[in-house]
């Protein structure tokens, strides 16, 4: 009763966070193939001239969240599942060994642990496998999550007519306010008791946009909306010891530096 009474009490019921360069670092590489593996669908798919792929791929990135989101946006049509295949395919998961010390940390966190990545499900599902991860965490949201596939010539039996869906041309996806806000009602959190953890400073400006509290992960310095900065996710014990207490802080001040279950992707 009284450990049920500490949980009830706790600050923090919800800790959401990103996965790609978050739970890893960025010098395993992944980061720099996928770019490369996007730069050549671009260019064997799509048949941009080569000339115009770097500079196009980063422009479409920055304004639109991912290069992915900016083609679609210009009207480019592909499967996404196609795509996907492409880009995440080919990665260097190889890089990418158990990680029995984060493992040992996430498991005890009360807390519950959800993942929110902007990459598709089999690609989340290898990075979480290959980290020892996969069952440290509720759920996943992922590209699927928040873009499912459109239903098509749907019968509606009370007129007997079939109903055509279009495709949308829009993808949702960090770090649009809109994608994040749609996380929390998918994860079913309390943004002002959930942390997000990302290593991206553009979606942690989105995330503190939502009401959640921010943890910017790979840097030893603050950025703008961060809470807290951590030079590696490993750190996060330090830096926030309240997450294993009973009760948190008033305030969340900035500083530097049941069994498991399988995960599920969550809709």
């Amino acid at each position: 009763m009284e450990a049920l009474q500490r949980c009830n009490e706790s600050k923090y019921e919800c800790l959401l966070f990103d996965m790609d360069d978050t739970l890893y670092p960025l010098s395993l590489g992944l980061n720099l193939a996928c770019r490369k593996n996007i730069e050549e669908f671009m260019l064997e798919h799509l048949e941009i001239e080569e000339d115009h792929v770097p500079r196009l791929c980063l422009e479409l990135y920055r304004e639109h969240g991912t290069t992915m989101a900016g083609l679609k946006a210009l009207g480019y049509e592909f499967d996404n599942d196609e795509f996907h295949a492409y880009v995440h395919g080919r990665l260097p998961y190889n890089n990418l060994k158990p990680d029995p010390v984060l493992r040992n940390l996430l498991l005890s966190m009360p807390q519950r642990k959800i993942i929110f990545t902007n990459a598709d499900e089999a690609h989340a599902s290898q990075v979480l496998t290959r980290l020892g991860l996969e069952d440290c965490f509720e759920g996943v949201i992922c590209f699927e999550t928040l873009n499912p596939p459109p239903v098509e010539n749907v019968v509606d039996e009370d007129k007997d007519t079939a109903a055509e869906y279009i495709r949308p041309s829009t993808i949702l996806c960090k770090p649009a306010l809109e994608a994040m806000e749609a996380a929390i009602e998918i994860a079913n959190a309390d943004p002002k008791k959930t942390i997000f953890f990302d290593d991206s400073p553009r979606n942690i400006v989105s995330g503190k946009a939502a009401g959640l509290h921010t943890v910017i992960v790979g840097s030893s310095t603050l950025v703008a909306g961060a809470d807290h900065a951590l030079s590696s996710i490993h750190n996060f014990k330090e830096a926030l010891p309240e997450l294993w207490e009973g009760e948190g802080i008033e305030q969340f001040e900035p500083t530097v530096q049941p069994p498991p279950v399988e995960t599920q992707v969550l809709a």
